[in-house]
């Protein structure tokens, strides 16, 4: 089952975390009829999310990550919230670049140059806003350059998105670890080596490991204690209720223009592709609510 782990190391000078989302990726895939590089770039982002917004201490936070790039792709949007429920789209779904080589999705080269933003809600008035360019495209290279500059966290971000010949997911995961203010330098050692003979994320997944046991590799020789553990999944709110009180809103005029036109209208959600077909009788109904 898709789940994610948070997790300390090194006396608790290191904090980590890693994902194993297979199931949540394909589930965008399928929804939104993703092109294999589109579904590489956009499950990477919803794997970044859900481990970031296992960073927030209030439960109730949501994290969106927006990435906007000059490539084909033109952006993803991406919502977490700490339970673990994801959501995102990209502009273009359907897109298709060159591959860099045999086997490896471009996605540098589908996102392009631009920027990310992380957004961060706790409810109130001013959310949390960090911006930075980009400087690959390939997502977790970017998210290690946004901790560094954004919120002056040392981190190491590693994700992967294996898609089959068939065009579905294979296999989907992910880790980010962050060092604290206190990190002793042997620790930072210890790590810098344990990263350098890493295997990609989508190797190590493939070969059966789990996110605790990518953990395990990537702190071999510190303790390791697993805090927390929960499931994700791929999930929108959206819903044909939430439409028609958006439809609600609408100018009364403009809701009466809907009506003699006398044709039915959908509704489309970006996040999910949900679609809602409303009858010019639903139009009737609803003004007169």
């Amino acid at each position: 089952m898709d789940h994610q782990i948070r997790a300390t190391a090194a006396n608790d000078s290191i904090r980590a975390f890693a994902i194993y989302a297979k199931d949540t990726v394909e589930e965008a895939r399928k929804r939104h009829k993703l092109s294999p590089v589109v579904c590489a770039a956009l499950g990477r982002v919803l794997m970044g999310a859900a481990m970031m917004s296992r960073m927030e201490k209030d439960d109730r936070n949501l994290l969106t990550i927006q990435i906007i790039g000059d490539g084909p792709i033109g952006g993803i949007t991406v919502t977490a919230s700490p339970s673990g429920i994801l959501k995102g789209f990209s502009n273009h779904p359907h897109v298709e670049v060159p591959p860099k080589y045999a086997g490896k999705l471009d996605v540098g080269a589908a996102v392009g140059n631009g920027f990310l933003r992380v957004m961060r809600d706790s409810g109130g008035s001013e959310p949390y806003i960090g911006t930075v360019d980009l400087v690959s495209g390939e997502i977790a290279e970017d998210l290690t350059y946004y901790f560094a500059q954004s919120e002056q966290t040392p981190s190491a971000v590693g994700l992967g998105v294996l898609v089959d010949t068939d065009c579905t997911v294979r296999t989907a995961g992910g880790f980010i670890i962050q060092l604290m203010p206190d990190t002793p330098d042997e620790y930072i050692s210890i790590l810098e080596k344990n990263l350098s003979g890493l295997s990609p994320v989508t190797e190590l997944l493939s070969d059966g490991l789990s996110p605790e046991d990518i953990l395990k590799a990537v702190l071999d020789g510190m303790d390791v204690n697993i805090v927390e553990k929960r499931n994700v999944s791929f999930n929108c709110d959206c819903s044909r209720d939430k439409v028609i009180k958006s439809l609600l809103s609408l100018n009364p005029a403009d809701l009466q223009e809907m009506i003699d036109e006398n044709k039915p209208i959908e509704v489309y959600c970006d996040f999910c592709g949900e679609r809602y077909t409303f009858e010019n009788s639903d139009f009737t109904f609803l003004k007169n609510r």
